[in-house]
């Protein structure tokens, strides 16, 4: 009887285990042969799916599938024979057991970050463990230590985005005073956004992740290689949307990210819809992130805002989310997301087709975004001076004073 193993059994999908439980049952030859031909039936990359499967060699399923090609009678090799379980050569691990303290150390090492390990400015590809190993009078192919890796409980993994680094000391009343906020703009009508750059975009035909229904073998064409030298510009989309109507505006900046920009958008957005929608409002709340171009600690960014309470009569109340918690900014995960997912896989060729798919961007809960194009020349670099820093009229609010305050206007 074969005695087949499935080396990661526990990823095998309920198909394959009834599969291997009927391998078991059959002697060497015959599940080599078999082994073979549902290798030869899953076409690409049927060897090395079967091979981590039954744990057998790809040496063995290439004799199986030569076996099958022959046009011979299938039978065992040599006289016939067939091994008794137990029979083969024995693995590496019962021969050498030093093998498999060797390996766990050199997996602690590296793991660890010791300094004397020679893997520790290495990937830990199973070649270059064996190679170690190999170094170190073991010799052990690589094969068999992803095997040992496998049944000592190691896997491929991926980094896992789970740290969030320093935390701002108060964020959970940070969290608790925006949201008190927010209820009580709400509670007297008065408009509530949240505001945030999106990542910025190279404008040509550059590839653009996903995928969209196309004519079966007609892929849109987009440049090989996604140089900025070969792009008409940057597209830079500021969102300010409205928490309580599910709108949003959205100013495409070809310049750069700058705190005249953010509050620019801003107004766009008031100017297109928010005095339509409030009439009688006399305030204003921006929810916003601590850093880039609307940062709580930029002198611009606040002389702009002045600017925008003395045009348009509002007194503007400004939360920043504290440091690190952007992914919390209700824009990210109520706007931007769905613009990335309408315009995934089609290539951003010029400004217009920026404009026009954010535009596009609808949801089943009733999004509606209005796009536009910005073509200022917003400037790096402008200092406000501290004459001029002295004439905003910024009220901080009690409670963190830094990330909550009022601007009113001057007139």
């Amino acid at each position: 009887m074969s005695r087949i193993r499935s080396v990661r059994s526990q990823f095998a999908s309920v198909d394959e285990r009834l599969w291997l439980r009927v391998l078991n049952t059959m002697n060497e030859a015959q599940a080599r042969w078999v082994a073979a031909e549902k290798a030869l039936s899953l076409g690409r990359g049927g060897m090395s799916r079967i091979s981590e499967l039954t744990g057998m060699s790809r040496t063995t399923l290439t004799k199986g599938v030569a076996e099958l090609r022959s046009g011979r009678p299938l039978r065992d090799s040599g006289e016939g024979r067939i091994r008794q379980p137990g029979g083969g050569r024995r693995r590496i691990e019962e021969t050498d057991p030093e093998i498999s303290r060797l390996l766990s150390r050199i997996l602690d090492e590296t793991t660890a970050g010791d300094p004397m390990s020679p893997l520790k400015w290495t990937r830990k590809s199973t070649r270059t463990i064996a190679e170690e190993l190999t170094r170190a009078g073991h010799s052990v192919t690589a094969a068999t230590v992803g095997r040992r890796l496998h049944e000592i409980g190691y896997s491929l993994q991926a980094n896992a985005k789970t740290k969030e680094g320093k935390q701002y000391a108060e964020r959970d009343d940070q969290f608790r005073y925006i949201s008190s906020q927010v209820k009580g703009f709400h509670r007297t009508g008065d408009p509530v956004i949240s505001v945030d750059t999106k990542k910025k975009e190279l404008v040509g035909p550059f590839r653009n992740a996903g995928r969209t229904w196309r004519k079966s073998g007609h892929p849109q064409e987009v440049n090989v290689k996604d140089f900025p030298n070969l792009a008409e510009g940057k597209a830079i989309p500021y969102g300010a949307y409205d928490l309580g109507r599910n709108r949003a505006v959205v100013n495409v900046g070809i310049s750069h990210d700058t705190a005249e920009f953010a509050v620019e958008s801003i107004r766009r957005w008031w100017k297109l819809d928010g005095r339509r929608a409030y009439p009688q409002t006399s305030r204003l709340l921006i929810c916003a992130d601590s850093g880039g171009s609307n940062g709580y600690r930029l002198r611009a960014w606040k002389l702009h805002l002045q600017n925008l309470a003395d045009e348009t009569a509002l007194s503007i109340t400004v939360c920043h989310y504290p440091p690190g918690t952007s992914k919390w900014n209700k824009i990210e995960h109520r706007l931007f997301s769905f613009i990335s997912m309408n315009w995934s896989g089609r290539p951003l060729v010029s400004y217009e087709a920026v404009v026009n798919l954010i535009g596009a961007t609808r949801t089943r809960t009733g999004l509606s975004v209005k796009a536009i194009l910005d073509t200022a020349n917003y400037e790096l670099g402008i200092s406000v001076t501290d004459e001029a820093f002295k004439k905003i009229r910024v009220r901080p609010h009690p409670k963190h004073p830094k990330l909550n305050y009022t601007v009113t206007p001057r007139a």
